[in-house]
């Protein structure tokens, strides 16, 4: 089995089409089929139902999709961490993170390693925990920052707690003072509040919802479904009032009012996670150590 043979039965089974795919992997259509058969002849087992105009995958291609995609990826990452050899000048590191964190705390640090590595690319991918640690299983990512607990137990990866941070309650400064006015609000206070609710999926949803629900009360949803930028603006044009990170609250200020919650408040846990199995490319490692020490 080769790695080229996996490459083009990946390309057929994402473009469900042999000519595409051919274009895609660019190589002349005949030799990509001729790898396919092959590879299904060393397997004993077909790999696509073909008929015309419609390529589908059999049981054992789809059984063996996942793996080739994986197999494809750590080749990938084995073939950057030999470019990366001579000091750091060159290779890439591929980070996920939720989108609040790429609002608070990333800025800062990727401008700290590009200007020590800036040969290094930062591919940078948002998304909610639970998307990052599939994306960290399948070996599309060297690095993730997450938000603890994991949505589902994950031995297959190592996560080091990074910090702990407080959430804090941000309105328009148009709009009523939450709580009545007090310096700090509880999440009682929330309740017959309008709220501008992220996306379904959001880590920040997950932990706003829960806290209400466990407060006594279900909130009240003004708006629903934004990422971070888009639920700050509607803060700001007086939609309503959110539940977001200090950090984020701190870089958005402008056009905001920031309310701390009363203690014991409401936290999260934000860890650095990676592939137990394989260890972070070196690049990563770097950004590892310098997101750990900042």
């Amino acid at each position: 089995m080769q790695l080229q043979q996996l490459q083009y039965f990946v390309a057929v089974a994402e473009t469900r089409h042999f000519t595409r795919a051919a274009e895609v992997v660019h190589v002349a259509q005949p030799s990509l089929s001729q790898q396919i058969k092959a590879l299904e002849r060393e397997l004993g087992a077909d790999l696509f139902l073909r008929a015309r105009g419609n390529i589908t995958l059999t049981d054992a291609g789809e059984a063996l999709l996942p793996l080739a995609r994986r197999i494809l990826a750590d080749a990938d990452t084995a073939r950057h961490e030999v470019l990366e050899l001579a000091q750091l000048r060159r290779g890439r590191v591929r980070l996920g993170a939720t989108p609040s964190l790429c609002t608070g705390l990333l800025p800062d640090v990727l401008r700290a390693f590009h200007d020590r590595y800036p040969g290094i690319q930062l591919l940078i991918e948002e998304g909610g925990s639970l998307d990052l640690v599939r994306e960290l299983a399948r070996g599309a990512l060297d690095l993730a920052l997450v938000v603890l607990p994991l949505p589902t137990a994950s031995p297959a990866l190592t996560t080091v707690e990074l910090l702990r941070e407080d959430l804090v309650v941000v309105s328009s400064p148009e709009s009523p003072r939450p709580g009545g006015g007090r310096r700090a609000v509880r999440i009682t206070d929330l309740e017959g509040e309008r709220l501008v609710m992220f996306r379904h999926g959001y880590d920040l949803r997950e932990l706003t919802v829960a806290a209400c629900r466990s407060a006594g009360f279900e909130p009240d949803f003004a708006v629903e479904g934004g990422e971070m930028d888009a639920v700050l603006g509607f803060v700001r044009a007086g939609l309503g009032m959110a539940v977001v990170p200090r950090m984020v609250a701190a870089r958005s200020g402008r056009g905001l009012r920031v309310t701390p919650l009363a203690r014991p408040g409401l936290h999260r846990t934000i860890a650095l996670a990676h592939r137990s199995d394989v260890a972070p490319p070196r690049a990563a490692r770097e950004l590892q150590r310098m997101l750990l020490e900042r």
